[in-house]
């Protein structure tokens, strides 16, 4: 079958390559098209635009590049509409994909949603473009299928979170190992993971980097994003003990004895390798006002969404700043808070479901498809 994805986003472009490498399990002759990222497009298939061609963070943000995304959206009608798939598949990344999917149920082609958008966060009353234009809905928070069946009456499939998958079939890596690897020194590892976006990088980095001067025993790692260059990196590292490492993030976090993490996926990815974290947001002043006002949610983080209390602390936009930053990863090294987080964390992994939530939803899909 002919297989058309539209993925947005670093975190969607890991699932759906782990998705698509399930559908080729599931189907052999699979024949993919897709938008998203060098994961997918190392699965097999046509990549047709990179993710971070795409990615505009905040209101204003996207209002600025207004004109680029509405030629991306006639471009991908136009592209769709060439390649004729058995099925257009879209991975989150809602502003996109909602569009596309309207024009995609009208034209008559089967439409199916892996990874619900998170309009339960904001704009819940998109639930009624969802049921008109999207015919199977996979969702990976445990506490979506409620939200869709119980409140809106609309069927869904929960196959659990695919993070689970990924970071069950890493390869682990020892500290010493690591260190070795990316010619570090011997000393305790702080991550830094401040985001994928060239936006966000911007405003959360310096302030992370504000800590070295006060935690001289441990060493600052950051995570390049795999969407980024390094020499976007150089000039931030401008201390003995700041390093940097590009597209290895999973291994970081495997030797990492804290983290500070911005707001987003990383938040849960953090949790799951069971690293101390303090998560923390800054955008552009008006987009957080306007994001205050429209969303209503006690928390950003996802630990704290599925927990539904706060399991990790979480400082947003004046409360990020160097001294709360400093306190908060003082108080990640006290062993008292390091077992109370782990705990947390072990509860966490259990309300997410098991392994193989890439091959439970190959295998629905499947089933719709024939």
């Amino acid at each position: 079958m002919k297989y058309y994805l539209i993925a947005g986003e670093a975190s969607g472009d890991l699932h759906a390559s782990n998705l698509m490498k399930a559908l080729k399990k599931e189907d052999p002759q699979a024949d993919f098209r897709f938008w998203g990222g060098d994961l997918m497009e190392a699965e097999g298939g046509k990549l047709v635009k990179h993710y971070r061609e795409l990615a505009f963070m905040g209101f204003l943000e996207v209002v600025l590049n207004i004109r680029t995304i509405f030629k991306n959206i006639a471009f991908c009608k136009k592209d769709i509409t060439a390649y004729q798939p058995d099925v257009v598949i879209f991975v989150d990344y809602p502003g996109f994909n909602f569009r596309i999917a309207k024009w995609a149920k009208q034209k008559g082609f089967k439409t199916f949603y892996y990874i619900s958008p998170q309009i339960w966060a904001w704009k819940e009353g998109r639930i009624k473009a969802i049921k008109r234009d999207v015919d199977e809905l996979f969702v990976i928070l445990p506490f979506e299928k409620g939200f869709y069946e119980r409140k809106h009456d609309f069927p869904v499939h929960f196959v659990g979170h695919p993070l689970l998958d990924v970071i069950e079939n890493r390869q682990p890596i020892s500290h010493k190992n690591f260190i070795e690897k990316f010619g570090l020194q011997d000393r305790p590892i702080i991550a830094l993971l401040p985001g994928s976006r060239h936006q966000e990088i911007e405003k959360m980095l310096s302030t992370m980097l504000t800590l070295p001067d006060h935690f001289p025993n441990f060493q600052f790692v950051i995570a390049g994003a795999p969407s980024q260059e390094r020499a976007f990196y150089l000039p931030y590292i401008k201390k003995a003990n700041v390093h940097i490492v590009m597209n290895a993030t999973y291994e970081l976090l495997e030797v990492a004895y804290a983290a500070v993490v911005t707001s987003g996926t990383a938040t849960l990815e953090t949790a799951l390798f069971e690293v101390p974290e303090v998560v923390c947001y800054k955008g552009n002043y008006f987009s957080y006002l306007l994001a205050k006002k429209l969303i209503k949610l006690n928390f950003i983080s996802l630990v704290n969404l599925i927990m539904d209390r706060e399991v990790v602390k979480e400082l947003i936009q004046q409360d990020f700043n160097p001294t709360t930053l400093k306190n908060e990863v003082s108080n990640l090294l006290l062993p008292e808070r390091r077992d109370q987080i782990f705990e947390e964390y072990r509860t966490l992994r259990k309300k997410l479901g098991g392994v193989g939530a890439s091959e439970r939803a190959a295998k629905i899909m499947m089933k719709q498809l024939k």
